[in-house]
């Protein structure tokens, strides 16, 4: 195409033609963001109306259970600094234990590379150990290698560990959505509220948050199973892991 404007009719056309796709596409591109954009809003405004109902910020709030469910995270950031979200909620669980409200604490996320004893990735044994440090009795602990979604975490907590009352421990962002979804099938969870993370540090986390609440309405509308089985695990009976 010459590079200014020309009389030759075939080269209006072919410019035309050019202009048109290139409008086309722009528009195209444009409603797909509203879309994501008003699918991430309304997912977001559903999750938190739905899963805020139980949650609070001190342990005497809360009605006793006998386990509380600490959500995973990796304890230490690329470049090995320290993860605020995973030590705010270890201090969470521990302060959830010490008062008594809860019996044992199932920690539940994600590992792989075969675990600690392999060299690999173990979120659970990391939340484990950090517990211990913080006065919680190992013997009190039961960890769950297969949390490796919060839809996980959840389910299992009744299917492996036998449990539809727990207080579930995290940032409230995620609490919500843990609620949302223990509602969504039938379990009556409560939230402990751990500390959150200014948002100059966290902003990543709390934009993949609209994504995941989109997923999670998506995976209560499709009925999603969790993704591994495993043995009934019977807490105060069987001994942790």
């Amino acid at each position: 195409m010459p590079c200014c404007w020309t009389s030759d009719p075939v080269w209006q056309q072919v410019w035309f033609a050019h202009m048109l796709s290139f409008s086309k596409i722009s528009v195209i591109f444009v409603c797909a963001m509203l879309a994501s954009a008003m699918a991430g809003a309304g997912a977001w405004g559903f999750v938190a109306q739905r899963g805020s109902g139980q949650i609070a910020a001190r342990p005497e709030a809360l009605e006793p259970a006998q386990a509380g469910l600490v959500l995973g995270t990796a304890r230490l950031l690329k470049g090995g600094r320290k993860n605020l979200y995973f030590s705010y909620r270890m201090q969470a669980a521990a302060a959830l234990f010490a008062s008594g409200k809860v019996k044992y604490l199932i920690v539940s996320g994600n590992q792989a590379g075969g675990g600690r004893e392999a060299g690999g990735y173990d979120e659970p044994a990391d939340m484990r150990d950090e517990l211990v440090a913080l006065g919680v009795p190992a013997a009190r602990i039961y960890r769950d290698s297969a949390g490796f979604r919060t839809l996980d975490s959840v389910l299992r907590a009744r299917s492996i560990f036998g449990q539809e009352r727990v207080i579930v421990v995290s940032q409230r962002f995620h609490l919500q959505r843990a609620l949302y979804l223990a509602q969504s099938h039938g379990m009556q969870f409560q939230g402990f509220e751990a500390r959150d993370v200014p948002l100059r540090w966290g902003a990543r986390i709390k934009l993949r948050e609209i994504g995941a609440r989109v997923k999670a309405v998506l995976d209560v509308l499709t009925d999603t199973a969790a993704q591994a089985g495993g043995k009934a695990i019977v807490l105060g009976v069987d001994p942790p892991s």
